[in-house]
């Protein structure tokens, strides 16, 4: 599973060829989450408020690009990395 971001101690990542709906997934220490890139929901996992608050505002920052490499993931294609928060 390929990391396309990291900012402060968030690793994003996502899957080739996974499932519907388009999708990433997130890590911060033991917490992890599945981030609907459409909707900006959580929806699996167990990421507390407050680093879940950051990947909200980063993925709503980068929604095209998420979509774009949700895209060239389904396709088996190589995915480029996403600027961090700062």
């Amino acid at each position: 599973m390929p990391e396309i971001s990291r900012f402060f101690g968030i690793s994003i990542k996502m899957f080739f060829g996974d499932h519907l709906p388009p999708h990433f997934h997130a890590e911060y220490a033991e917490f992890k989450g599945i981030i609907d890139i459409r909707g900006l929901v959580m929806l699996h996992g167990n990421v507390p408020p407050r680093p879940l608050g950051m990947i909200v505002e980063w993925a709503s920052l980068h929604q095209a690009e998420l979509l774009d490499l949700w895209e060239r993931a389904s396709r088996n294609q190589v995915l480029y990395r996403i600027e961090p928060l700062s």
